[in-house]
């Protein structure tokens, strides 16, 4: 392969460097000809990088939607029908819920699009182009700038570029930053507003595992959910209407009844959320031992507290469901990662890597001059940012988990605007912080809260330094600290009924409110809680941050100079990204071998009649009895889940999974846990994203769910020639 000048570079580096190997990578789709057509084609891809990428006709980007800002879907019909994952759609799910029609646990399917469900807030988002805006944006930027007007001459020079996009009128367009400021890209996009549910399997299969068997490998969960996007009658982004249509798209997945064998290409298309694979290695060692283990501990006792309530109460169940499992989905993501950077040795590989770098650096008197002490400054501001760094942890882990404290914020927030503006701040402000208690309170328990506040601010007291907690607190739990007596003081103020206590405050003048929320406990104690943190921590933190984010970036620009033979792609930052490698197993441990494929039989190995987590449906069970898989079966067994080393992170969850042919064979939902450090140190030896095989999927919706008439609309195709769709 040809060696490209600057950023577009490939080779193997020295074994004592981190590699760019063929199965690692977040790669941006608009440069897939350039940089990675061939090796993708060697890897077995059937499909050109056009086909991927394409602004002059239709090709796979525009089947990709970010889904909510928070997931990847994909279209899958020509009526605008949306797959994502069942997690992904569940907050839709859960505020459709009740007790007397509880979608969570029995499942949704709409028989027409009459009884599509709308989801107030919901968008999905197009990209429409990309263009390399780097000249542009950093036009003026010199080196002896501060960082404040570095930023200031940027954020001038994007909103030029903004302005001057050409698009149409119903598009929208932003710029970011990758390669650590070094370059930027501007996407132009399209948004649709009127996203309706349409299907959802039952949690029992939608989350089955649930907790157990999140981020495990073998997983047997169908983690998927319908949407479909309504547009205007001339097919452009709309508000919600009833009138409005089915959008139909430039491009939609065909979906393959042929699946995946081991060894077989896959990729993988979505929005992944944040990755940090060029951190130096004191950072990489911070996250191992202080900064992971310190939210472990916090979010253990929050999962503790809320599982015993959910456990007893079926109303708490439905109103906590989403809370419990974002939770506890970072809690075991964050157990993973310290597990597999600890057991991959990865600060010794970025040791090695730094050496390797300095070296080179050492022996070119050009370089030397400019990078001689950089990686010597970086390590030396990470000693600094430690201590503030776990005060930051403690502060959003702990006070942002109690809801209390959220509405306090709001609270606060009208209080300031009084200060700052008056009477016309306050109700600047005031319906803002409505919006937000209200969708605090939409799910909420006063009880279930004020037993997170006792055991989370029992840590805030015992597991920090005196100088980060609030001197009002320490009074309140007085000595011997007392968090419990605390509790009390705070929440019985606010009644058993604190939203409509708070809305009554509310209905006052404004006066008169901001009069009684100075009084108020909550209030008063979480100003506190948060001036302690900004004063003694916040300032400084943000202050080294700074010095870190200017010598990152110089090291980001320092590598892709001195590792000319290595191919760099930009850390993920919510865009659109291509991902690749084959479906492979993996051995996490000693004489511990895992296959690629899990099998409907799994299932029913793990089955437990009534357990939260393992109870299946009887007629899931039913025809498993029967082998009733219909043609989404294979050799009389029905596939459940596959995994594959494609380099995937948050954000990528209902990202598809698309075979050589571009066709769609399967929903990417999770990775395994001995590899959830990925993030920061992708390992091919243990590093697997988990998909749903697409015919899992249809056999749901088909057999289980009785909605044929869903996969109808869909493309079925079978790309391997097997046999014939039905």
């Amino acid at each position: 392969m040809k060696l490209l000048k600057h950023f577009l570079v490939s080779v193997i580096l020295v074994c004592t460097v981190s590699l760019s190997r063929a199965d690692e990578g977040m790669w941006l789709p608009q440069l897939l000809a350039q940089l990675n057509e061939r090796q993708m084609k060697g890897m077995g891809m059937k499909i050109t990088a056009a086909d991927i990428y394409n602004i002059n006709k239709a090709s796979l980007k525009d089947a990709i939607v970010s889904f909510g800002g928070f997931c990847t879907g994909e279209v899958i019909s020509g009526k605008g029908l949306v797959l994502t994952n069942h997690h992904c759609g569940f907050d839709a799910i859960q505020n459709h819920s009740t007790l007397e029609r509880n979608y969570i646990r029995d499942g949704f399917w709409a028989a027409n699009n009459a009884e599509e469900i709308p989801n107030p807030g919901l968008f999905v988002t197009f990209i429409v182009r990309i263009d390399d805006v780097s000249k542009q944006v950093l036009a003026g930027v010199s080196s002896n700038m501060s960082e404040s007007e570095r930023q200031s001459l940027i954020d001038k020079n994007i909103a030029e570029v903004r302005k001057n996009v050409k698009k149409e009128s119903y598009q929208d367009n932003f710029v970011r930053a990758f390669f650590e400021g070094n370059r930027y890209y501007l996407f132009v996009t399209e948004t649709y507003r009127d996203i309706r549910l349409v299907g959802a399997p039952p949690s029992s299969i939608g989350n089955f595992g649930k907790d157990t068997d999140n981020w495990m490998w073998p997983r047997h969960t169908g983690d998927f959910s319908l949407f479909r996007i309504y547009a205007g009658k001339d097919n452009k982004p709309a508000e919600y209407a009833k009138d409005n249509v089915p959008y139909t798209p430039k491009r939609s997945l065909s979906i393959s009844l042929d699946g995946v064998s081991e060894g077989d290409f896959t990729m993988v298309f979505g929005f992944p959320g944040r990755t940090m694979q060029y951190l130096h290695s004191a950072a990489v060692n911070q996250i191992m031992t202080l900064n992971d283990p310190a939210k472990i501990a916090i979010r253990e006792k929050a999962l503790a507290v809320i599982d015993g309530f959910m456990r007893r109460d079926e109303k708490i169940k439905i109103q906590y469901a989403a809370k419990y499992a974002g939770i506890q989905n970072s809690y075991k993501k964050w157990q993973g990662e310290v597990m597999g950077l600890s057991s991959t040795n990865a600060v010794e590989k970025k040791q090695a890597y730094e050496a390797e770098f300095q070296k080179r650096v050492n022996a070119n008197p050009q370089w030397k001059s400019k990078y001689g002490s950089l990686l010597q400054d970086l390590g030396g501001l990470y000693s600094e940012l430690k201590p503030y760094g776990y005060a930051r942890d403690y502060f959003t882990e702990i006070v942002g988990r109690i809801e209390l404290f959220t509405v306090a914020s709001q609270l606060n927030a009208l209080v300031a605007a009084w200060d700052k503006d008056g009477e016309k701040g306050y109700q600047q402000r005031l319906p803002q912080a409505k919006r937000a208690i209200e969708n605090v309170f939409d799910e909420y328990n006063v009880t279930v809260d004020q037993r997170l506040f006792e055991a989370l601010m029992k840590l805030y007291l015992d597991d920090q330094e005196d100088v980060f907690i609030s001197p009002l607190f320490k009074k309140m739990a007085g000595e011997p600290a007392d968090v419990v007596s605390a509790s009390q003081n705070v929440y019985s103020e606010l009644t058993a009924d604190p939203e409509n206590y708070i809305n009554g405050i509310l209905s006052k003048s404004p006066a008169d409110a901001v009069e009684l929320l100075r009084k108020t406990t909550a209030v008063y104690l979480y100003n506190d809680l948060l001036k302690t943190y900004q004063s003694q921590a916040q300032g400084r933190l943000n202050d080294i941050q700074s010095k870190i984010n200017r010598f990152q970036r110089q090291y980001m620009e320092a590598q892709m100079e001195v590792f000319k033979e290595k191919t760099f792609y930009p850390d993920a930052i919510s865009t659109l990204r291509v991902t690749y490698g084959n479906v492979k197993g993996y051995n996490p441990r000693d004489a511990v071998t895992y296959d690629p494929f899990t099998w409907l039989d799994g299932i029913m190995e793990k089955y437990q009649p009534g357990d939260y987590e393992f109870d299946v449906p009887e007629k899931l069970r039913s025809l498993y009895a029967g082998k009733d898989y219909g043609q989404y079966g294979i050799n009389g067994k029905m596939p459940v889940c596959f995994i594959a080393r494609n380099h995937t992170t948050g954000g990528n969850s209902g990202s598809p999974a698309l075979d050589a042919w571009g066709n769609l064979v399967g929903l990417n939902f999770d990775r395994v846990w001995e590899g959830t450090m990925s993030d920061i140190n992708y390992d091919p030896s243990i590093c697997r994203n988990i998909m749903v095989d697409i015919r899992y999927i249809l056999f749901i919706i088909d057999k289980y769910a009785g909605a044929g008439h869903l996969v109808k609309e869909m493309n079925l195709v079978r790309p391997k020639g097997k046999k014939p769709v039905k």
